[in-house]
């Protein structure tokens, strides 16, 4: 049977049949790996997932336990997101975004956090049958972090817990081996249509780049599409054919990196990939691995101004 809770996570019909199954035969696992890509509905899934959970019989559903579970405030769910540590402080990412926060280096999962899970599961639930951990972007966790958490896995108590992770490859094995793994799959373009109109994003279906990028992600167009609104539109039309000299090299990059955060660069490079695979096919395989290069540097935090004037330069027709 599937769930009700379920009627809006779209195109994922396998992973809904799997946890519905299991929910139904009373075989809810200690652990669970939702792997896919950012932005198809792993967290959505996740939020009815729980919904569930806390409320396995249908008639004590209600808006105010699904409104508990998306801000948060349930007692018996642990939402850990990637924090940075800001003035001695961890701030999660959500957070960092919504104060204006920019860090050079990407937010990471943390032992300390993975304490923080051990010490909530070491008591019993307080208010449903069970509790509910979800750990977004598991892939974040450093090797100490993913050791500590085999521990609370093997032994999670009267709990589940739900990583969100790209696949089973962006975790170590120990982790993966104590999960049943949940797939979830990029979606086709009349769900995205779908999706995308549903949360009111409708426009992004005219701009073919932004969505050939997303590669059916609802989630990664709408983030695609906000970076792009971020970015001079001066400054893209100028990268959009690589620099006719190194003058003109030098000072874009000096505009990128005086302009853009680490992130958005990041991004930026990507949009670059696509944009010349796209409209400079004969000119691309020598210049796709130049920008590739460049994302390896700029995640090894290498001066930014640096990678992009060296990375530009080496795209000028001599």
């Amino acid at each position: 049977m599937v769930h009700p809770q379920f009627d809006d996570l779209v195109g994922q019909d396998t992973a809904v049949a799997l946890l519905c199954r299991a929910v139904d035969h009373q075989r809810v696992a200690p652990a669970y790996l939702f792997a896919g890509p950012h932005g198809i509905g792993r967290r959505l899934a996740a939020e009815r997932f729980a919904e569930i959970l806390f409320a396995p019989d249908p008639t004590t559903l209600s808006t105010v336990l699904a409104r508990r579970i998306a801000q948060r405030n349930h007692p018996d769910l642990l939402w850990v997101e990637p924090t940075y540590l800001h003035q001695g402080k961890l701030i999660g990412a959500s957070q960092a975004a919504e104060a204006g926060l920019t860090r050079k280096s990407p937010p990471q999962t943390r032992l300390e956090q993975v304490r923080q899970i051990a010490q909530f599961l070491s008591r019993p639930p307080l208010e449903a049958p069970r509790a509910v951990v979800v750990i977004e972007a598991a892939e974040t966790m450093a090797e100490g972090a993913a050791n500590a958490l085999l521990k609370t896995l093997e032994e999670p108590g009267k709990a589940t817990i739900v990583l969100l992770a790209p696949g089973p490859q962006s975790l170590l094995p120990t982790l993966v081996s104590r999960c049943q793994t949940i797939p979830f799959q990029r979606l086709n373009g009349a769900d995205m249509m779908t999706v995308l109109h549903q949360m009111g994003q409708a426009d992004i279906l005219e701009q073919p780049q932004v969505l050939a990028m997303a590669q059916g992600s609802p989630g990664g167009a709408i983030a695609a599409y906000q970076q792009l609104q971020n970015i001079p539109d001066e400054l893209l039309t100028a990268l959009h054919q690589p620099p006719r000299s190194l003058r003109e090299a030098l000072e874009q990059g000096r505009q990128v990196a005086k302009t853009l955060d680490t992130e958005a660069q990041l991004w930026l490079l990507d949009y670059l990939l696509n944009w010349y695979w796209q409209h400079h096919p004969t000119e691309s395989p020598r210049w796709l691995p130049q920008l590739e290069a460049a994302k390896g540097y700029l995640r090894r935090f290498v001066q930014p101004r640096l990678v992009w004037e060296v990375m530009l330069m080496s795209l000028v027709k001599v």
